[in-house]
């Protein structure tokens, strides 16, 4: 990856920009600027989700950037009271309503259901993203936060293989089952929360990494996740921020550091665990 626009290709021919704007817990008063400076800093890809509360702020801002639609790949997502085949279709026209779209490029569900029925739970959720993708209301459809364990009950009987899984992907936790089989099967691995918490930006390896390619640790991270296939979803509110999470392009970490970085002990986790949600 050489830009902020490379691609990844996904499973279905369709292509994805190779780092996204994430917009997770940015409220509506930040929304509309935060996303009109990404695109300016030359992002073309936005993430929210219609749990996040901001579709239509993401929206807003996508209109005041001046942007053609077509240039632009938007993702939102499916939330866990939504589930479901039926609840499925009329919170994808809602979320289409709040975002002001004719189509949308990637629909995922948020978490997957958990317990006695989840994977029919799942299995009837999924027949619903089958049904609004070969309407070609979504060009991809995916999921978020799936483990082995629910992906490949989903895979077995789908008609559709997922495109994307969208996971908690730092240093400090790297969920290699899942990265592992998501690359193995073909799917695009997001990485959301890329920078971890506070605890990995302030960790002293990866300041001291950082500081030999003359890059901040949150540039570091980003970069890493570059460099170990996925697709990071890097968040801010502020432009200063915004425009140094696309400076990634421009260095390589080396195969020995990336090893010291991987191999860091856990830390920056959000505490949110599928199997609970």
């Amino acid at each position: 990856m050489k830009s902020i626009t490379d691609t990844y290709r996904l499973s279905n021919g369709k292509t994805i920009p190779c780092v996204g704007f994430g917009t997770w817990q940015t409220p509506n008063e930040t929304a509309v600027e935060s996303v009109k400076n990404a695109i300016k800093c030359g992002y073309r890809h936005i993430d929210t989700a219609s749990q996040y509360g901001n579709e239509k702020s993401v929206a807003q801002g996508i209109k005041e950037s001046g942007i053609n639609r077509k240039d632009l790949f938007i993702t939102t997502k499916l939330w866990n009271d939504d589930r479901g085949y039926d609840s499925t279709l009329k919170a994808f026209d809602k979320s289409m309503k709040e975002l002001n779209l004719d189509y949308l490029d990637l629909y995922l569900m948020h978490w997957p259901a958990v317990g006695k029925d989840g994977d029919k739970i799942n299995h009837e959720t999924w027949k619903a993203f089958e049904k609004l993708y070969k309407e070609g209301r979504i060009k991809s459809i995916g999921i978020s936060n799936f483990l082995v364990h629910h992906i490949q009950p989903l895979i077995d009987k789908a008609e559709v293989k997922p495109m994307v899984n969208q996971l908690e992907f730092h240093p400090g936790y790297t969920q290699p089952e899942i990265v592992q089989f998501c690359h193995k099967n073909d799917i695009v691995v997001e990485a959301w929360s890329p920078l971890g918490s506070g605890s990995v930006l302030k960790n002293p390896k990866l300041t001291e990494i950082a500081k030999k390619y003359n890059k901040s640790t949150a540039q570091l991270c980003i970069r890493w996740c570059l460099q170990n296939k996925t697709l990071p979803l890097p968040k801010s509110v502020t432009p200063e921020r915004i425009i140094a999470n696309t400076q990634v392009f421009d260095f390589n970490i080396s195969d020995e550091d990336m090893k010291i970085i991987t191999q860091l002990p856990k830390m920056g986790f959000s505490g949110l665990y599928p199997d609970e949600n």
